[in-house]
């Protein structure tokens, strides 16, 4: 398990350096200066230091050697527009407010969606499944902008309960979170409900009910344990999403997370500051799969072996 651990860390910095290659390389053949592109606060003298400093009046393969060595100091650059302050500040101060909000995101997804899937199935055909269906396309088809906005003039306008806009206390969390979890749960449910359908119609299963093993009991023995294989690949994904969160769900709330960041950089052409959290994103998702494969393991030890053989 460590060696195939060692080789999917490795696989996964080779990853990371593509990203990387392609991501800068693809930047730099966009037309036009930088500096003047998106830095029209910058004074001349401040670009020119700028340029020297980062090598950007050097050729495009020295500039990429730079960026590299840079990297390798957990150097992201510095921001084109913001003077002063750097890529690494971005994501130190829009991390932890995009990871709190997703993280509370993240678990109320988990428990609400598992939770609808395995009552779906084990009342199949009935009302109750019926009725959960349909919450699941509703789920899936509503765009969480659009759920966003529903969330902030019900409770926000009309009740008055929350507030729309800001971030701070716990309760500038709870709309933003509960507008991302809405999709999440939805899909949670779905492919909980038709995991736990599989699983089942298993002999093992259908032994254990003429043995009269309680609904609980089987649930958390027998069907959860083999339901939630399929369910890990989605989970693991959505630990990227912890931390890059909506990019539209933060721009609704004002909330000044990673999303908000990468849209100004977009907006102000902000060339380094772009890179720099394609390359955090980038990293976060390629890390989310090892734990995908990892989680395998410990789910179902029939995985572990049979990758050990090979």
């Amino acid at each position: 398990m460590l060696k195939y651990i060692g080789r999917r860390l490795a696989l996964g910095i080779v990853t990371a350096w593509i990203v990387v290659t392609v991501t800068f390389f693809l930047i730099h053949l966009i037309p036009g200066d930088p500096l003047s592109a998106g830095g029209k606060q910058l004074p001349d003298q401040a670009k020119e230091n700028f340029r020297k400093k980062y090598g950007l009046d050097q050729p495009v393969l020295v500039q990429y050697g730079m960026y590299l060595k840079n990297l390798l100091k957990a150097d992201l650059g510095d921001s084109l527009i913001y003077v002063g302050r750097s890529v690494n500040d971005f994501i130190r101060e829009g991390a932890p407010v995009s990871g709190k909000i997703g993280l509370l995101a993240f678990v109320i997804e988990i428990i609400i969606g598992l939770l609808l899937g395995i009552i779906a199935a084990f009342n199949r055909g009935k009302p109750t499944d019926q009725v959960i269906l349909v919450l699941i396309v509703i789920g899936i088809c509503i765009p969480s902008f659009v759920m966003a906005s529903m969330l902030q003039y019900i409770f926000g306008v009309k009740l008055k309960l929350l507030p729309i806009f800001g971030f701070g206390e716990f309760k500038h969390m709870i709309l933003p979170s509960i507008a991302i979890a809405v999709y999440g749960i939805a899909t949670y449910g779905k492919y909980m409900r038709n995991s736990v359908l599989n699983v089942i119609g298993e002999d093992y299963i259908l032994t254990a009910r003429a043995k009269g093993v309680s609904t609980s009991s089987l649930v958390l023995k027998h069907v959860m344990r083999n339901a939630l294989i399929p369910i890990i690949t989605f989970a693991a994904v959505n630990i990227m999403f912890i931390f890059t969160g909506s990019f539209v769900i933060e721009k609704i709330f004002n909330i000044p997370g990673l999303g908000a960041y990468y849209v100004i950089a977009v907006s102000d052409s902000d060339y380094t500051l772009i890179l720099g959290l394609t390359i955090f994103v980038a990293v976060l998702y390629i890390l989310s799969l090892i734990i995908v494969d990892i989680l395998y393991g410990v789910v179902d030890p029939r995985i572990r072996l049979g990758r050990g053989k090979k």
